[in-house]
């Protein structure tokens, strides 16, 4: 059926494209096959990518949007279509990052009725969105994308989430987009930063933390530069490991799960705490136990984007409501007066001697292979994952050395780390991506391998196998320890090399620390999707704490 120009499906589409979105990930239904009609007219401004799972779309779409700081755009069907593409709008919510969901519903005239696969998108995602809502009147669509885009870009940064009746995208669709959303962005007092600068040049233990979204690399450049050259020790909060270089010498590490103890220390022990972007919550302040309330009061300079977000755990000495990049970038003018460099130094060196491959009691030792990834990757290379204990091998051994090279869910969302890949590859498919995955991590989105064989999209994951449900196994055998009380944890996996044969991609497998050079090189030059299938100890369930020590306990 053509369409004619103006309808609610075209505009919406017009208005994705006045907005510079360049592709749009997805799993087509009939619930809104005029959108995708409309995208068939945009092919050379809009790439679709039909993925094989909701879940695996919404993941790239929340991936694109942490990449590029432009809202990742998911299209699913109504009901179960939306319900698994969920998981990446909870991602989206706690990693702040920019995301649509556009959701295919059924028609206006059957609301209430019970029809096939209704769902009040209001409701189901009003606690997950920074906003939930359905075109009703096709007249005011574009009104309501372009609020979608501000709404997703302004303050902290989120998903949102529109239906679409079946029967308003057939419908004269009002108004054409004009200009693009120019988001708008608070910058940082004069009065505020020279109070920032009086309490600074007092400090003798100050710490410089580092977090959320929307960062610019220039604004990531600036305050790194101002930061080494004061001798300010800065930390990263928890999978923002690459808004700076780990190689900077005042560089203390990240205050991620599994944390140095000496930076926890060091942490607990600041006079000063200048923090810019991250929200402080469960994972970065070790459970709430990183600092205390009564302390931050007379510590904790907190900046966030998102006025909600201050004094919403820690009272603050002072705090303000500004962009990340823009208060980096007022921040990195100051002159304290002083400077830190032996603390620097000292911060840094306790982060090296933390990153150095430890022993493991298995063939393979996963500190080895991820201080031999760093080693062999460029300094532009993506690096993504899910969520498992796996992860803890990678964030403690690999560094990051360029803004925006590491994609990981602070949200601790199983199966993200390949759809990420996809999504990354597809923006710079000039940069080699590489993602670390657990077993049962992988094989929750796995059959996205698919669509990387399909549109070519040569990413390499390294699937790292112990045979169980890792970080749960390692929590069960410290809270319940005993042989028999092992349960549900156990997996019985596929051969992993013939998984990825049977879709058309390369595999290779690895049971040695000595052979993942050859079999990572291997699969980095197959010239397409590939897979290494690591094979590891469950005994090596953590760099810091194996099954076996937790029995000893």
């Amino acid at each position: 059926m053509t369409q004619p120009a103006d309808t609610a499906a075209r505009r919406i589409v017009d208005t994705l494209v006045m907005n510079g979105i360049d592709r749009v990930f997805c799993v087509p239904g009939e619930s809104y096959l005029a959108v995708l009609d409309a995208l068939a007219d945009v092919r050379d401004q809009i790439q679709v990518i039909a993925c094989r799972h909701e879940a695996g779309a919404a993941n790239m779409a929340e991936a694109y949007g942490k990449l590029t700081g432009k809202p990742g755009v998911c299209m699913v069907t109504r009901g179960p279509g939306a319900t698994h593409a969920s998981i990446g709008v909870h991602t989206a919510h706690q990693d702040s990052t920019p995301m649509i969901l556009f959701v295919g519903q059924i028609a206006l005239t059957d609301r209430g009725r019970g029809a096939f696969q209704e769902v009040d998108y209001r409701e189901v995602f009003g606690g997950l969105a920074k906003w939930a809502t359905e075109i009703e009147s096709p007249e005011r669509t574009v009104e309501v994308v372009e609020r979608a885009f501000a709404t997703a870009l302004q303050g902290r940064m989120g998903p949102v989430v529109i239906a679409l009746p079946e029967d308003i995208l057939h419908a004269d669709g009002g108004p054409a987009p004009i200009r693009p959303v120019t988001p708008a962005r608070a910058a940082l007092d004069p009065a505020f930063v020279e109070q920032v600068r009086a309490r600074l040049s007092k400090a003798e233990r100050p710490l410089l933390v580092l977090g959320g979204s929307g960062w610019t690399e220039d604004a990531a450049a600036a305050i790194g530069d101002w930061a080494e050259r004061i001798g300010l020790p800065v930390s990263l909060s928890f999978r923002r490991k690459d808004i700076l270089s780990n190689a900077r010498p005042n560089y203390a590490g990240d205050l991620g799960l599994g944390c140095n103890p000496k930076l926890t220390a060091r942490a607990k022990a600041a006079d000063l705490i200048l923090a810019i972007g991250a929200r402080l919550g469960e994972n970065p302040t070790q459970g709430y136990t990183l600092f205390d309330r009564a302390r931050t009061a007379e510590t904790l300079i907190h900046i966030h984007p998102g006025a909600e977000e201050l004094g919403r755990v820690w009272t603050p000495l002072m705090s303000a409501t500004a962009d990340n990049s823009l208060a980096a970038h007022a921040l990195s003018a100051i002159d304290p007066g002083r400077t830190w460099h032996d603390e620097a130094a000292a911060a840094h060196a306790d982060y090296q001697a933390f990153s150095t491959p430890v022993p493991v009691t298995g063939a393979v030792n996963m500190s080895e292979c991820m201080a031999h990834l760093h080693d062999s990757l460029p300094p532009t290379a993506i690096v993504t994952n899910g969520a498992g204990n796996f992860a803890a091998w990678l964030h403690r051994f690999y560094r990051h050395r360029a803004c925006r090279t590491q994609l990981a869910p602070t949200s601790g969302a199983m199966g993200y780390g390949y759809p990420a890949a996809l999504a990354a590859k597809s923006v710079h498919p000039d940069r080699e991506v590489i993602c670390i995955a657990g077993d049962g991590d992988y094989l929750m989105t796995g059959q996205e391998i698919a669509t990387a064989v399909q549109y070519g999209i040569n990413v390499v994951v390294v699937v790292v196998d112990n045979g169980t449900y890792g970080t749960i196994r390692m929590h069960q055998e410290g809270h319940y320890p005993g042989a028999d009380r092992v349960i549900a944890t156990d997996l019985v996996n596929p051969d992993f090399v013939k998984y990825a044969e049977a879709f058309g991609a390369f595999g290779i497998r690895c049971e040695t620390t000595a052979d993942f050079p050859a079999a990572l090189a291997a699969a980095r030059n197959a010239g397409r999707p590939a897979l290494v299938h690591l094979i590891t100890s469950a005994e090596d369930i953590a760099p810091t704490r194996t099954i076996t020590g937790l029995r000893a306990k």
